[in-house]
């Protein structure tokens, strides 16, 4: 094990954020994970995966492990579905074009999401209608406290709106190393009518469109709406959508007729975090390097040299509005370190 020390953290974060870490490792190998674990005199650790939902704000004075663990196969095929398995550090988008080119269904309204797959299960990430749940078949996950494997079905991992059981009663406790999907061989289930899909496919003339003209869709409108943070540093949607109740959100449909609003389970609203950040003026503000989107307002963006500091001093500020005006917490999605 080569563990480096002082190393900048800036390739490593989507933000593209300017701070050391005290130590480095990367990991290739579950058996390199279980031996830093098995160290007598084990440092404090944080686990670092592709970078894209976290914000730096000071130096990780810790030993930074980079999750780098490759490797994708098919584990079963049974001529309908398909078990596929990808290492902790495979590239998610990687993950889902490969898939996508054997013809397999179930991952295409995830097409261009960034990081790496091991993270997919703590955040249950989702877009366009779809959620990691709906795929998931299980995942493998190395047990701090006795460097053991443990397995997780889709029971134990618990589900919700960008988060399961590993950011609430298994945060900090387990180490995600590989997951499996079930993908469609046949009679894909596509889901088009969220957001623009259907509306992009009209536009290039598909009627009974495939897996793949689904992701093509999906990644034409999330390039015309998100920045790409090889070009301009972002993390995605830096905050969730709020889920409030239905009655709380009728009475400010009363006082905000234009408020949208999307039915969820038990009673409750799904409000869009980015009508409400807009609304508030934000949309395409700039202070300094920090600022919003022009395009999208829930994405905050470091354009060149804004610290983590003022990345989250603006996200304060946005939260603090809305609260004011509406009443609705905004939860960030991102990971602040």
């Amino acid at each position: 094990m080569e563990i480096q020390k002082n190393v900048s953290l800036k390739p490593y974060n989507t933000f593209g954020i300017d701070l050391p870490a005290q130590e480095f490792l990367e990991i290739e190998s579950v058996t390199t994970l279980q031996q830093v674990l098995q160290l007598a005199n084990r440092p404090e650790f944080f686990v670092l995966s592709g970078g894209s939902n976290l914000l730096l704000t000071a130096p990780l004075k810790a030993l930074v492990l980079y999750m780098n663990i490759q490797g994708k196969e098919i584990l079963k095929d049974d001529g309908q579905t398909v078990i596929v398995q990808a290492m902790a550090g495979e590239n998610w988008h990687e993950l889902v074009m490969w898939s996508l080119s054997m013809g397999l269904g179930g991952l295409e309204n995830l097409a261009l999401i960034p990081g790496k797959c091991g993270t997919t299960p703590i955040q249950n990430i989702g877009a366009y209608g779809v959620e990691l749940k709906d795929v998931f078949y299980a995942c493998e996950a190395l047990e701090i406290a006795t460097g053991r494997i443990r397995r997780f079905t889709p029971e134990e991992c618990n589900f919700g709106y960008r988060d399961s059981f590993f950011k609430r009663e298994g945060k900090g406790a387990y180490i995600i190393t590989s997951i499996a999907l079930r993908l469609s061989k046949t009679n894909h289930k596509l889901s088009t009518s969220y957001g623009a899909i259907q509306s992009e496919l009209s536009q290039r003339g598909i009627e009974s469109p495939t897996p793949m003209d689904v992701a093509e869709a999906v990644i034409a409108i999330r390039q015309s709406k998100l920045p790409d943070p090889k070009v301009l540093g972002n993390s995605g949607s830096f905050f969730k959508n709020p889920v409030i109740s239905t009655t709380e959100y009728t009475a400010l449909k009363n006082r905000f007729p234009e408020l949208p609003g999307y039915p969820q389970k038990d009673e409750m609203t799904k409000v869009p975090a980015g009508w409400l950040i807009e609304k508030c003026g934000f949309k395409g503000y700039r202070k300094g390097d920090a600022g919003v989107h022009v395009k999208q307002a829930l994405v905050l963006v470091n354009y060149g040299t804004a610290s983590g500091q003022e990345l989250l001093e603006l996200a304060q500020s946005i939260q603090d509005k809305v609260r004011n005006t509406y009443g609705i917490e905004l939860i960030p999605e991102v990971n602040i370190i």
